[in-house]
């Protein structure tokens, strides 16, 4: 075969890997730019998604339209579609005008679109319709398996956008970069047409005999694609909810989801089949956890479930590649795969937050995935034993009332650990599993007996003691510990919240807000400083634990995002801190950057901002943009006070940073919290103050301390600069700088 009528695989492969990589650097670069005008608010991450997509099904919608066509007529119409889209390059925010009140559900969706609609629709397509020119030359064979090298560019671009873009590119010089790669994909593209076009081959040829999937299948290939898309997000919320809570976790999930599609789709049949037969073992030893709602921050269990979701996706996605049409019926089966990814995506991410007050998606679409795995008798005991169909159905049905009774001794026994007993009943339901792969309704009955009995039982118990509830923003959890007078509220594993239940000290302050903290510190001398009628903005809620601080005739407002956590603050039955101390105070509901800056200039005298505490920091609310929000906010001399306590990321270089640009003078009180304390009360914290004047400082501190000073009580320190650090912006913000390492590496969880 002579070069001119070779099938080009390498044309190919590499347009499919340009479109799949831009694709997915989009996405996150998009999100950035939005951060600043929309804030952290859920409807803007949900309505960001449910656009995505949408734009991604339109795109493989069009590309099974375009099908009709020869493949001359397809190129035309799409490179002319390219070109037509390039009207929105670079990359930017679209000026809409504001939304009216309760418009924002509309608004935001709407802004997306207008912003990267055409860019984003057109380069969608790119894999279904690459594959099928692919497959209009005669000798290019099968053509599935570069859906492979899609789902390789995909994870790449995921990967490339935290770990290398973001830190070293400011968003004006993403959106550029990202151009020039939209203008490769578009000669990439005429090069793969002008492949196809001088043959003159048409798009339908392979297959032109093969009748259309039935209604049956296509619902089968809809099933099979929906439960690892929800899968992905479920373990993600569950992993961050219930084992340990990490930044960027989200990364590992959806980057084992996309290489399970390289393995599934690729030539390498070996792999998938390995996976395949293990795949049934996997789920019932990691999925039996799944309705666990203490996983105590293992680190052991967040692997765990990782390896489950990358086995299922393997093996459902090889059974979707074992289900492909021939090619002519390529285009029409992305689309029902793609739609099905929908389905599973929004199900996990926007319905069950709604339905639910715990992840109980999690195990739900485990027990889907058991209903469609191949399920390949791992130990053919009936083939052994040569026992009758008859008698081999009722032994398996004996075998899972022998589970229904292991797994009720589990649940009678349960005291929170696999231990003891519980773990000899929890074996034994496990191998009972084992034996009955192969007899689906059995082997799900199984393994949804595991589930309840370790710890599934408490879990749905809880669901009707009214302590738990859930948002977009996690499930918190309110239990009381009646041996130390305790009542805690649990945001997933993270402390949110504490306050003593005996009455003589129900309103002492607690965990990151004790007398000698900063906060406590600062609080404590807010009339000094300010006079008795003091104004003070407290951006996050927790359990209201600061509004004890309040003194009387003192102007207070508070900004919360979460509307769930208002109600539980409020709720005279879970906390008393606003019931007791502040009861007329207002809380303002909404991204605080955004609620700020609607307040009147120099109105408060004291800021405190605590919303870094937990894994995922909002980002934007540390930028040099939000910092003048806060500064245009405050007094002259008023003072900004910052909780940056946190696990994983270590921001004192960026408020420092961001002091000396300011010529602010900044410190920092480093409070070692338990010692002393009698009941557990505290938590050890790092506060930040900045302000604009050095004598305001002096007059909080007292005089700044030297740093080896820092753990004495009411201590402030200078804070530490780190050489060569980059200010964050808007347009230029990394975390990658301020991370952790350690803790991520071994897990620390609170």
């Amino acid at each position: 075969m002579s070069e001119t009528a070779s099938p080009r695989r390498w044309l190919f492969v590499l347009t499919i890997l340009v479109g799949s990589f831009l694709l997915f650097l989009v996405q996150p670069m998009v999100a950035r730019m939005v951060l600043p005008r929309l804030g952290g608010a859920p409807m803007v991450w949900n309505s960001a998604m449910l656009v995505y997509q949408a734009l991604l099904l339109g795109g493989y919608a069009y590309a099974h339209w375009l099908g009709r066509f020869t493949v001359r007529r397809q190129a035309m119409i799409h490179v002319a579609l390219f070109l037509a889209a390039a009207l929105w390059l670079p990359i930017g925010i679209a000026e809409i005008a504001p939304p009216g009140p309760g418009q924002e559900a509309l608004w935001v969706p709407l802004l997306l679109l207008a912003s990267i609609g055409p860019v984003f629709f057109v380069v969608s397509a790119q894999a279904p319709l690459m594959q099928r020119w692919f497959a209009a030359d005669a000798g290019a064979g099968d053509p599935y398996y570069l859906y492979a090298a899609s789902n390789l560019g995909s994870f790449a671009g995921l990967i490339s956008y935290p770990a290398l873009v973001e830190p070293a590119m400011p968003l004006a010089a993403q959106s550029w970069s990202w151009t020039a790669g939209y203008a490769l994909l578009v000669l990439l593209v005429a090069g793969a047409a002008a492949a196809r076009w001088h043959g003159g081959a048409e798009a339908h040829a392979d297959g032109a005999g093969e009748p259309a999937p039935t209604l049956r299948r296509q619902l089968h290939w809809l099933l099979i694609a929906a439960v690892p898309s929800g899968l992905m997000l479920s373990t993600t919320t569950h992993l961050t909810t219930d084992i340990v809570a990490m930044p960027l976790l989200w990364v590992l999930p959806l980057g084992l989801y996309l290489l399970s599609f390289v393995i599934a789709f690729s030539t390498f049949t070996r792999a998938t089949q390995i996976i395949t037969l293990l795949a049934p073992v996997v789920l019932l030893a990691v999925g039996g956890l799944g309705l666990l709602s203490s996983g105590g921050g293992s680190m052991m269990v967040a692997l765990a479930s990782l390896a489950m979701l990358f086995t299922v996706a393997v093996a459902l996605h090889g059974y979707l590649y074992h289900l492909r049409p021939v090619a002519r019926h390529l285009t029409l089966f992305y689309l029902i795969m793609s739609a099905g990814g929908v389905l599973g995506g929004l199900f996990a991410a926007l319905f069950a937050p709604l339905i639910f007050d715990w992840v109980y998606e999690h195990p739900l679409l485990i027990l889907a995935a058991a209903m469609l795995l191949p399920l390949p008798a791992l130990l053919p005991w009936d083939k052994w034993l040569g026992l009758e169909a008859k008698t081999t159905r009722a032994v398996t049905v004996v075998l899972v009332l022998i589970a229904a009774f292991a797994s009720w001794h589990m649940v009678d026994q349960w005291t929170g650990r696999l231990d003891g007993a519980v773990t000899g009943w929890g074996i034994a339901i496990f191998v009972i599993g084992m034996l009955v792969i192969g007899w689906r309704w059995s082997y799900v009955s199984v393994l949804a007996l595991l589930m309840i009995g370790v710890g599934g039982w408490d879990t749905i118990q809880e669901s009707f003691t009214g302590a738990r509830v859930r948002s977009y923003f996690g499930v918190y959890t309110v239990t009381d510990y009646p041996e130390t007078n305790q009542r805690r509220l649990a945001h997933g594993t993270t402390l949110h919240g504490l306050q003593r239940t005996d009455a003589e000290h129900r309103r002492d302050p607690t965990t990151y807000y004790g007398p000698q903290s900063g906060v406590g510190l600062t609080l404590d001398k807010a009339e000094a400083l300010a006079g008795p009628g003091a104004s003070i903005g407290i951006v996050g809620l927790g359990a209201g634990t600061l509004a004890c601080y309040r003194q009387p005739g003192q102007d207070w407002t508070i900004f919360e995002i979460d509307p769930v956590m208002v109600g539980i603050a409020r709720d005279p039955a879970k906390f008393t801190f606003i019931a007791d101390c502040a009861p007329d105070t207002p809380i303002v509901i909404g991204d605080a950057r955004l609620q700020i800056a609607e307040q009147p200039a120099a109105r408060f005298d004291i800021i405190v901002i605590d919303a870094f505490s937990s894994d995922a920091i909002p980002l934007h609310l540390l930028t040099k943009e939000a910092i003048g929000i806060y500064a245009r906010a405050l007094k002259p001399d008023g003072i900004l006070l910052i909780h940056i306590s946190n696990r994983f990321f270590g921001l004192e270089p960026v408020l420092a940073a961001e002091a000396k640009a300011r010529g602010w003078t900044a410190a920092i009180r480093m409070d070692p919290g338990p010692v002393g304390d009698e009941y557990g009360d505290l938590t050890g914290s790092n506060w930040v103050a900045l302000t604009a004047t050095p004598e305001r400082m002096r007059e909080l501190t007292g005089g700044l301390r030297p740093r080896k000073d820092s753990r004495e009580d009411g201590a402030w320190v200078p804070i530490e600069a780190r050489a060569g650090f980059t200010r964050w912006t808007d347009d230029y913000a990394s975390t990658l700088p301020v991370l952790i390492w350690k803790n991520i590496i071994g897990g620390r969880d609170e």
